[in-house]
């Protein structure tokens, strides 16, 4: 359901943006603004400015700016509706749902209080926890031992739940209330012609509160003290905690993600409490299962770089594989994604305390790149002094590399990999991606895998006038087929939505409308365009007999030819301001270098025909 663009502006008019960003920066008083450090980048001396008269920030270090709902998401990592929800809650707003029918407003209602309700429950339930702890000598010895201070005990809300059967009966008096059960801290065995039997979940165990992006408690995760199996036992899926979205500690990490410049994402609840005790308070923990898309997005919320931390072991290699699939996905050109490989008998922890921080800070920046951790799983049991052996890593390769995103990244290791089974990047392109004869004539560009993507559809009568500039044209298509832009590559996007106005506060806009409710048709989006700046720009594009969604098989391929266009006209501009900078900053000139070189592989792969849909 779409949120009003008229209540958007209500509660943006409304909320303070002063008071929001102060609750998590250190503002004073400047002259008609405040000022502060930035949140978004490391700096000393304050360049981070919030304006009550405009009700804006702006940072004129790092360039980032918004509003306080821009605010809440780039900073707390919320999605778009999110934070609208939490700004208006905060102001004593209810956000309208006119368009959902009465029933889903009244079980979306019963949601909300019921999800609030868990984790009030959680929250009291922790807190007995932690009381428990002070009583527990042999918890806090445990702990102690572990290298852990009272105060990282504290910042984590570590607790305690003692070995007794109904011990959480002194918090919950009526211990047979069903939120128990339904939050995960009690087991219910109902069986049949027999009285119910409930006991807690979690007994002699070191307790981690598992928080959500807001603070909430939302599930446990118990320790055993000793070598009792299992191990780690965590809450189960409740209507507020799904393992496969939830990040250990990436509430108490999220302000250091930035100030680090990467996520660490360790195996265990302890590695992320010890790794902020010595030092690397960046490390996040998945839930006892495999990493997921989910995880890896919610990361790329708060930074562009992830180093997954793994053991050497079989068992490591494993979950790092499975972890290549989640991130895959998002290893966009401006993220770096890497696999760090301990040594088979040290964890992060004893790692640390056997070589110290410097060692493990510089074993980091060795970790294997997600490029040639690619290679090597593709590569693994395959003979590549053998045809058979050779054809092998490609059948392996090809699943993992269609998963990276559009970029020159994925160019590469299609170059790469096709060095690897001897055959050219056109040769391995054609045999992933084979053209279809029934829909292509042969012509002597014919052994050009992409020759006819980047060809211009032939102009038809009676259609849409092609707009007036690329910026136009790129509008026009994902507004007929919004559902493209999730396989633009994230230069891509930036691109777009950097561009001056209308089209780049139309991107910015478009972009949030997807992020919320995924790919939308042009009547849905037209719907949510009335009263927006850019509502003419929108109109006069999608005006005419051609009706939005034909030629979809040529949507894509016109689309990443002629953003490559503009990303090579875009490089051009930064090259000339690299020059203009590097009088006065040495280091402009290797940017300059850098942006030369992007750019001529653009070109080149643009006038080979490769530059792919």
């Amino acid at each position: 359901m779409a949120i009003p663009q008229t209540f958007i502006q209500e509660l943006i008019a409304r909320a303070d943006v002063v008071d929001i960003v102060g609750r998590y920066v250190q503002l004073k008083k400047g002259g008609a603004n405040f000022m502060g450090l930035c949140p978004f980048h490391g700096e000393k001396s304050p360049s981070f400015s919030v304006s009550p008269t405009k009700q804006f920030y702006h940072c004129f270090g790092c360039g980032k700016n918004g509003n306080a709902i821009s605010f809440l998401m780039d900073h707390a990592g919320m999605t778009f509706v999110e934070a609208v929800h939490d700004l208006a809650q905060q102001y004593g707003m209810q956000v309208p749902e006119d368009e959902a029918s009465p029933q889903d407003r009244a079980r979306a209602q019963e949601q909300r209080e019921k999800q609030h309700t868990l984790n009030t429950v959680l929250e009291k339930a922790g807190d007995s926890y932690r009381r428990h702890l002070k009583e527990s000598p042999g918890a806090i010895a445990y702990l102690k031992g572990r290298g852990l201070s009272g105060d990282i005990a504290k910042q984590f809300g570590l607790g305690y739940a003692p070995e007794g059967w109904r011990s959480l009966a002194s918090a919950f008096p009526q211990y047979d209330d069903p939120l128990l059960v339904e939050s995960g801290l009690v087991i219910s065995n109902a069986e049949e012609s027999a009285e119910e039997k409930r006991y807690d979940r979690f007994r002699d165990r070191v307790m981690f509160p598992i928080r959500n992006i807001k603070g909430e408690c939302i599930g446990f995760g118990g320790r055993v003290l000793g070598d009792e199996k299992p191990k780690y036992l965590n809450s189960p899926e409740t209507p507020v905690f799904s393992k496969g979205r939830e990040l250990y500690g990436l509430f108490e990490a999220r302000a250091h993600l930035r100030d680090m410049g990467y996520a660490l994402v360790t195996e265990g609840y302890m590695d992320v409490v010890a790794l902020a005790q010595l030092g690397f308070p960046n490390a996040v923990a998945t839930l006892g299962t495999a990493c997921t898309n989910e995880h890896v997005q919610k990361l790329f919320r708060f930074t562009d770089a992830v180093v997954f931390s793994f053991d050497g072991d079989s068992a490591g290699r494993r979950a790092a594989r499975k972890a290549l699939d989640g991130a895959l996905p998002f290893a966009t050109d401006v993220r770096s994604i890497k696999f760090l490989f301990l040594p088979a008998e040290h964890d992060p922890d004893s790692f640390i305390r056997a070589h110290g921080a410097d060692a493990f800070a510089t074993y980091i920046t060795q970790a294997t790149p997600l490029s040639r951790f690619l290679v090597e799983a593709a590569s693994e049991g395959c003979d590549l002094n053998t045809a058979e052996g050779r054809a092998h890593l490609s059948s392996n390769a090809k699943p993992l590399w269609m998963q990276l995103p559009e970029g020159a990244l994925k160019l590469q290791l299609l170059s790469e990999l096709a060095d690897m089974v001897q055959l050219t990047s056109r040769e391995l392109s054609e045999l992933w991606m084979p053209s279809n004869p029934s829909t292509r004539k042969p012509s002597k560009d014919s052994t050009k895998p992409y020759a006819s993507r980047t060809t211009s559809p032939r102009p038809r009568m009676g259609v849409r006038a092609q707009p007036a500039s690329r910026a136009d044209h790129a509008s026009r298509i994902l507004l007929g087929q919004s559902h493209l832009w999730e396989a633009l590559s994230g230069e891509d996007h930036s691109m777009l939505c950097e561009l001056p106005a209308p089209h780049g506060p139309f991107f910015v806009w478009f972009e949030s409308q997807l992020h919320d409710h995924g790919p939308l048709t042009w009547s849905a989006l037209r719907e949510e365009l009335t009263g927006q700046s850019f509502e003419a720009l929108a109109l006069r594009l999608m005006s005419g007999p051609t009706q939005p969604g034909e030629n979809q098989e040529e949507a894509a391929p016109e689309l990443r030819d002629l953003l490559a266009r503009m990303l090579i006209e875009r490089l051009k501009e930064q090259e000339t301001q690299a020059i203009a900078a590097s009088a006065s900053d040495p280091s402009a000139l290797q940017r300059y270098r850098d942006l030369q070189t992007r750019r001529k592989i653009l070109e080149q792969q643009q006038s080979a025909g490769i530059i792919q849909a």
